[in-house]
């Protein structure tokens, strides 16, 4: 007669939360010389810094006569925008003009006492804001106690929301790190299966077309688009120099940046800014984002008085906010400004993106505000690149 088992099991039990944390941060904005910010038209913006909050940079945007066109420059508008790379960032905000009489009627717009089913405000991308296009009437603006020397000073909270599910783990099992880069980059070694080639300044490089549409979507469009290239044996390259080229097939592949002195042959900080520079300008052009941001933090990172002129019109043209930010601070310091005003890339900065030098004017007030120093006369050469007498000072690379 079988043995009958009357032990039972016990069941099995698990759980998990989830956890929904709000990241406060804020930032604040000193407007100077309102009435000569005015000048700058519809549409167009004067950006704080950069400002870090929930792992995301964040910037305040303040229109000095309006964003558009239809309210005909009777408003001033006021946005908080997104920074960096993110896709429904959710977060709260809060815009603050400041009353300077010290009366405290501030001007306060805030989306954190909203009702709880309007929730969080999603942000898509970098470059969504939130804000007003009607934050205040300019001309009441302009006789209030918001405005006290020329003056106006904007506060800004952001509180970033964020959710997790954490639940118990029952194992460890170790996991060896990726090593898919390691593995494309052989391929594009090895060349098999190469089936497109790229003719550039001379040279010719063989690639994969599946590759080269994974990572890009421009090459996607280039190779396998309604428009697509049929002529896969040498596809010609304008704009791009050789050892950019093949700087940007090794990030396709490796998903790492290369070694800037070994591509260049040259070792020196100049060289690899300028092969940063060139490859930023060719990420962007690729649309490849990661790569452009790695690049914008090499180039902030390697600021120098000889570069930063041309590495500031870059950062205006791809729309690099912080790169354009750090340059801007670096060449307004009294230290540097006279140098770098004496170089090539200045010259260049002047004809290519002659707006940045407001911008430029504007951080030279606020350190020189700050700081107590006054510009001198005498011969102190000034931001359009002569001296008080009117004469034209030469531009040299240091």
């Amino acid at each position: 007669m079988g043995r009958v088992n009357n032990e039972t099991t016990s069941p099995s039990s698990t759980a998990s939360s989830s956890i929904t944390e709000t990241v406060n941060g804020s930032h604040q904005f000193k407007i100077t010389g309102y009435s000569r910010s005015k000048e700058i038209g519809i549409g167009k913006y004067i950006a704080s810094d950069t400002f870090m909050v929930g792992g995301y940079a964040w910037a305040i945007y303040f229109y000095p006569v309006g964003k558009s066109e239809e309210d005909n420059a009777t408003y001033v508008s006021l946005f908080i925008a997104l920074a960096s790379e993110g896709t429904d960032v959710r977060a709260l905000f809060e815009l603050t003009l400041l009353d300077q009489s010290g009366r405290e009627r501030h001007k306060v717009h805030s989306h954190f006492n909203r009702a709880l089913e309007s929730g969080p405000y999603a942000l898509k991308y970098r470059g969504s804001m939130w804000g007003y296009k009607r934050f205040f009437r300019r001309t009441l603006l302009e006789t209030s106690d918001y405005l006290k020397d020329d003056c106006l000073s904007v506060h800004c909270s952001v509180g970033v929301v964020k959710s997790q599910t954490e639940g118990q783990k029952v194992y460890s099992i170790p996991i060896p790190p990726s090593d898919i880069g390691l593995q494309f980059g052989q391929l594009l070694e090895s060349a098999k299966g190469t089936d497109v080639n790229f003719e550039v300044d001379g040279e010719v490089f063989s690639a994969h077309k599946l590759v080269l549409a994974a990572r890009s979507p421009v090459f996607r469009a280039q190779l396998f688009g309604p428009m697509k290239d049929e002529n896969t044996k040498g596809i010609q390259v304008e704009d791009v120099e050789a050892p950019v080229f093949k700087a940007l097939l090794h990030f396709m592949y490796w998903d790492v940046l290369p070694d800037m002195e070994e591509l260049t042959g040259l070792n020196s900080k100049w060289a690899s800014t300028l092969m940063s520079q060139h490859l930023l300008a060719a990420a962007d052009r690729y649309g490849m984002e990661r790569l452009r941001l790695l690049c914008e933090t090499s180039l902030c990172e390697d600021v120098a008085i000889n570069t930063v002129a041309t590495t500031l019109a870059l950062a205006e043209q791809h729309h690099c906010i912080q790169l354009k930010s750090v340059c801007l601070k670096f060449v307004a310091l009294p230290e540097n400004l006279r140098a770098v005003m004496q170089t090539d890339g200045f010259q260049y900065l002047k004809e290519s993106c002659p707006s940045v030098l407001t911008e430029l004017l504007e951080y030279v007030a606020r350190i020189s505000e700050h700081s107590g120093v006054a510009i001198k006369h005498g011969n102190e050469v000034f931001v359009d690149g002569s001296d008080v007498n009117g004469r034209r000072v030469r531009q040299r690379l240091l």
